[in-house]
């Protein structure tokens, strides 16, 4: 997980909500996939997913949940789209994406669209299981806004504090400050970071929205004090040196979730 984070926040859903999700396999389980274009065809693969792809991906079991782009050139803007399936289980997961790859529309579009080479360069996958105290979906009918999907890795032995900070103290205080809160997730397998990362996405107005409202939030008199109990009682902090990163995305137009 940390490679791909880390490959996230140089070259690199938004949002989307699920209902809780249990961390064993055989519950349901988000995926979130990263695809990064070969160079100049960004544009040809957002027009594959909105004219076929998403509409296969239900086909075969699949749900769309959301769809961005990164807004900044470090991380991957004009290259990358990230986006969040859900599957009724990592079994099922396996046999949708077997039928998807095997079904002969799909593998018509693939060679249309292929026809003067690849338009993806790279696809990264990260299963994920929904944190117990991820919000309830929230159907929002306003303009489409900012995300932010941020990732927070632990020292060993603290995922459990820093989770207990969120649901206790973080999560509403973002509120507060005027972020919406979308979707709070674990990675479930090891080496994506299992048991050690919280991966979350956040709503702004706007940009600028959202440098004001984090900046009013890391001032916040009940913020600093629940950040010192919290680390007193953990004998530290609750992140890894390096272990937050953030991405601003924009929805695309083809989002259900904007």
């Amino acid at each position: 997980m940390k490679k791909i984070l880390r490959s996230l926040s140089i070259s690199t859903m938004f949002a989307a909500l699920l209902p809780a999700l249990p961390a064993a396999d055989s519950g349901p389980v988000a995926e979130l996939r990263i695809y990064t274009a070969t160079p100049g065809n960004n544009d040809k693969v957002l027009a594959r997913f909105r004219d076929h792809t998403m509409k296969l991906f239900e086909k075969h079991g699949m749900r769309n949940l959301g769809y961005a782009v990164p807004m900044d050139e470090k991380d991957g803007a004009g290259e990358k789209l990230i986006y969040l399936l859900t599957h009724k289980s990592r079994e099922a997961a396996k046999e949708s994406w077997k039928n998807f790859s095997a079904d002969p529309e799909w593998k018509e579009v693939v060679a249309k669209s292929q026809a003067n080479g690849k338009i993806v360069a790279k696809a990264e996958t990260v299963f994920l299981a929904l944190a117990d105290f991820s919000p309830e979906i929230v159907d929002h009918q306003g303009a489409p806004r900012v995300f932010e999907m941020r990732s927070y890795t632990t020292p060993d032995g603290k995922i459990a504090a820093l989770d207990a900070r969120f649901r206790d103290h973080t999560c509403a205080l973002f509120v507060k400050h005027g972020m919406t809160n979308l979707g709070y997730y674990h990675p479930t397998d090891a080496e994506k970071g299992a048991g050690k990362t919280l991966i979350y996405f956040l709503a702004h107005a706007s940009r600028e929205a959202a440098t004001k409202s984090w900046a009013s939030f890391r001032t916040d008199p009940v913020w600093v004090a629940a950040r010192a109990a919290s680390e007193k009682a953990a004998g530290g902090s609750l992140t890894a040196p390096d272990g937050v990163k953030s991405v601003f995305m924009t929805p695309t137009a083809f989002s259900p979730v904007k």
